[in-house]
């Protein structure tokens, strides 16, 4: 395969035969450690580790600091690390040889797409933000140099990287479509689950907080295109890329380099304001700063849809919660656990919506499901 991006998906992550073979073991790999090994290590929990625990203390583990201390040394648990840990190396080292070869061009590309602004979009970029914990401070998945990482004008290395392992992990769970930059099926269902909340609304203005790369901002202007769509994020060689790459699909979104809890946009701008996947990578301090910043920015009668983590410890079994205590200390998810420790119904309320119309549920993917909270302003 050679790189050759056609003229609507020239942003694309577009790897070799042999890139994208590379890419192909790494993504099964990870499936295997992800699936298989966790399942292996689900049935030596309950089997061996746990019932350990239970004879050297008197009783069952209960919590997940103690089932993280029960599995501490057992070794399946550390393999799992093992594996976790390498394979997340490979995948980082793996997609930069394919961003290596392609970032010149794709810069190129941004330049003159930015230049011409073809879909009718905008790029807005800001020397004021501040980039907070745990972005600034964290290799976030340990991805190398972080999010906001710039070493070369006009960078869009980071997101250009962050855009292929999203396609690796497609291309291992059969759902890669080989247009990386552009496949909103995400954007989608969070706009269907905004569908079943707002019946009666028909959003003119969206917010898109934290929007990465960018591609599920996509869904909404597909879905509204009479609609007025903004994406933000405080990653500002993300929104180069998610620019670049909405303007090559000739999709006209505006996108702004800005902190989500203080935007800088005026009272009850939107009507429509989400996130995908956002919060866990945001902080305690941050997260109700955000909310109050929804409801300042939430016009009458519109909605707040966010979506998240779904691993409340209620939800799932002790050994997900090793894993994951294991994933925030050393994987780069620094605020995973914390999060879901929140109570986000209770954190809404405070930020001043409605207790009758807050919500934080759970909607159905498939066998999966995901957290959505928010709430609508009357």
């Amino acid at each position: 395969m050679t790189d050759s991006p056609s003229t609507t998906d020239r942003f694309a992550f577009t790897p070799t035969h042999d890139e994208a073979a590379r890419l192909g073991f790494v993504g099964a790999l990870k499936k295997y450690v992800n699936f298989d090994v966790e399942t292996a290590l689900q049935e030596r929990f309950d089997d061996r580790i746990a019932p350990a625990y239970t004879q050297s203390h008197g009783q069952a583990p209960t919590n997940r600091k103690e089932a993280v201390a029960a599995a501490a040394d057992d070794r399946l648990f550390q393999l799992w690390a093992s594996l976790t840990w390498h394979s997340q190396n490979m995948m980082w080292d793996t997609v930069q040889l394919t961003t290596d070869r392609i970032i010149d061009d794709r810069i190129a590309t941004f330049r003159a797409l930015r230049d011409r602004a073809e879909a009718g979009g905008s790029i807005k970029l800001n020397d004021e933000v501040v980039v907070r914990a745990p972005v600034k401070t964290t290799e976030i998945h340990r991805q190398p140099g972080g999010y906001w990482r710039e070493t070369r004008t006009d960078d869009i290395e980071a997101g250009l990287n962050y855009t292929g392992t999203v396609e690796m992990y497609r291309q291992a769970k059969g759902m890669s479509t080989g247009k990386s930059a552009t496949n909103d099926t995400f954007g989608r269902f969070v706009a269907g689950v905004a569908q079943r909340r707002a019946p009666d609304l028909t959003p003119t203005s969206v917010l898109d907080m934290g929007c990465g790369t960018g591609e599920q901002t996509h869904a909404y202007k597909h879905l509204y295109p009479e609609a007025e769509v903004h994406g933000l994020d405080s990653a500002r060689p993300f929104v180069r890329y998610a620019h670049g790459a909405a303007e090559s699909a000739g999709v006209g979104i505006h996108f702004h380099e800005l902190d989500a809890a203080e935007t800088g946009f005026a009272d009850e701008s939107f009507d429509f304001i989400t996130s995908i996947i956002m919060f866990h990578e945001t902080s305690a301090a941050q997260v109700p700063r955000i909310l109050k910043e929804c409801w300042r920015l939430l016009k009458p009668g519109g909605l707040v849809l966010h979506l998240d983590v779904p691993y409340h410890a209620h939800r799932i079994p002790l050994v997900k919660q090793v894993t994951n205590d294991w994933q925030v200390r050393h994987n780069g998810e620094p605020f995973w656990t914390g999060f879901v420790d929140l109570d986000m119904k209770a954190e809404l309320e405070k930020a001043g919506f409605d207790p009758a119309s807050a919500f934080d549920d759970y909607e159905a993917v498939g066998p999966a499901a995901y957290f959505v909270f928010g709430g609508r302003k009357a």
